[in-house]
C-alpha cells in the first residue's frame, strides 16, 4: 500500500489527443507523457474530466491508461480516472484499470443527480473494497452544492485502508482543507483541483498538492515548491503571470480543452487543439485572447529558465 506522503506536489491531468477523424492520437498521447516525465513530476492522471472522459468509449478510457502506463515505464506514476454514475461500471473500469498496472485509482463522486449522504457513502464504500490492496483518490467536483462532509470522509478513511488522497474544487475551501486534515490526522493527502486556482490561499495550511491542465503543470510545480518553502515573493511572482490562462480558461470546461491544447500546441507538445464533438467552437475574440496569453505563458518559462 502506498504511504500518502509519496504523492506530493502538481498531478496534473493529461488530455486525451485526438486525430481529425477524432481518434485518439496515441504518438501524440506518448508525447504529453514524456512532458510529464521530462518535467520532473510524480504522476499523471487520466482519463478525467480535464481529458474529455465522458466522450470516452470504456473500452478507450482503459486504453489510454495502457498506453500511459507502457510509455512511463514505472518513471512517473500512473494515476487510472475510473469514473461511472454506475458502481458496476466504475468497479468494473477500476479492476481492468488495476490488472493493466496502475499505480493509484481515481474516483469521481457522482453528481448527475442530486444523492443523500447515505448513498454516496455506500457507493463509495463498495467501490474502497473492491480494490483494497490500490491506493485511491476521490474527487468530488459538485457545482449544484457541497462536497463531501469531513465527518463521511474521517469515517471512509476509518473503514478503507486504501483511502489515500482526496481532490476537492470548490472556492473558499481552506477551511474546510484544514478541518479534514485534522480531522484524519494528516492520512488523507488532501488536492486542490480547478487548475490551481487556489494553490497559494491552499498550500500554507497543509494541503499535498494540486492537480492542475499539463501545460502549466511545470509552472504550477515550481509555484507550489516556492510556496512552500517559504519563498513567498518569487511564488507570487510567478503565480500572478501565469494566472490570466488558467482563470480565462476555467470558464467553461470545453473552453479549457480548447485553451489546453492550444497552450500544448505553443509549448511544441501537441499538434492541434482536437476535441470530441460536442466541442466548444470559440469565437475571433477568444482565439486572439487565448493566442495572447499563451504567448505569456512561453515568455513566463522563458524568464524562469533564464533565472534558474
Amino acid at each position: 500500500m502506498e504511504n500518502v506522503k509519496e504523492l506530493a506536489g502538481v498531478v496534473p491531468i493529461i488530455p486525451t489527443p485526438f486525430l481529425e477523424n477524432e481518434a485518439i492520437d496515441e504518438a501524440a498521447l506518448r508525447s504529453l507523457i514524456e512532458f510529464a516525465v521530462g518535467a520532473g513530476l510524480q504522476a499523471v492522471c487520466l482519463p478525467a474530466y480535464a481529458s474529455e472522459f465522458y466522450k470516452l468509449t470504456d473500452e478507450e478510457k482503459l486504453q489510454v491508461v495502457k498506453i500511459a502506463i507502457d510509455q512511463a515505464a514505472g518513471r512517473i506514476k500512473i494515476m487510472a480516472q475510473s469514473n461511472s454514475p454506475s458502481l458496476k461500471i466504475a468497479i468494473k473500469l477500476a479492476l481492468a484499470n488495476v490488472a493493466a498496472g496502475a499505480d493509484i485509482i481515481s474516483l469521481a463522486v457522482p453528481r448527475i443527480f442530486n444523492l443523500p449522504e447515505a448513498s454516496i457513502k455506500a457507493y463509495l464504500s463498495e467501490f474502497f473494497a473492491s480494490i483494497p490492496n490500490t491506493p485511491v483518490l476521490i474527487q468530488d467536483f459538485n457545482p449544484g452544492g457541497s462536497s463531501l462532509s469531513v465527518s463521511l470522509i474521517n469515517d471512509l478513511r476509518n473503514a478503507h485502508s486504501n483511502f489515500k488522497y482526496l481532490k476537492l474544487e470548490e472556492p473558499l475551501c481552506a477551511t474546510k482543507f484544514e478541518n479534514i486534515i485534522k480531522a484524519t490526522e494528516g492520512k488523507v493527502g488532501v488536492f486542490e483541483g480547478w487548475g490551481g486556482l487556489y494553490l497559494m490561499e491552499l498550500v500554507p495550511i497543509g494541503i499535498s498538492g494540486v492537480m492542475p491542465g499539463l501545460g502549466v503543470s511545470d509552472i504550477l510545480q515550481k509555484v507550489f515548491s516556492l510556496r512552500k518553502n517559504g519563498d513567498t515573493e518569487k511564488a507570487f511572482e510567478i503565480f500572478e503571470r501565469v494566472m490570466p490562462q488558467i482563470f480565462f480558461s476555467l470558464q467553461n470546461m470545453e473552453l479549457f480543452h480548447y485553451a489546453e491544447k492550444e497552450l500544448l500546441m505553443a509549448r511544441g507538445i501537441l499538434t492541434n487543439s482536437n476535441s470530441r464533438k460536442a466541442a466548444y467552437i470559440p469565437d475571433a475574440s477568444s482565439v486572439k485572447y487565448i493566442s495572447e496569453v499563451n504567448e505569456r505563458i512561453l515568455k513566463l518559462i522563458g524568464d524562469i529558465k533564464a533565472n534558474s
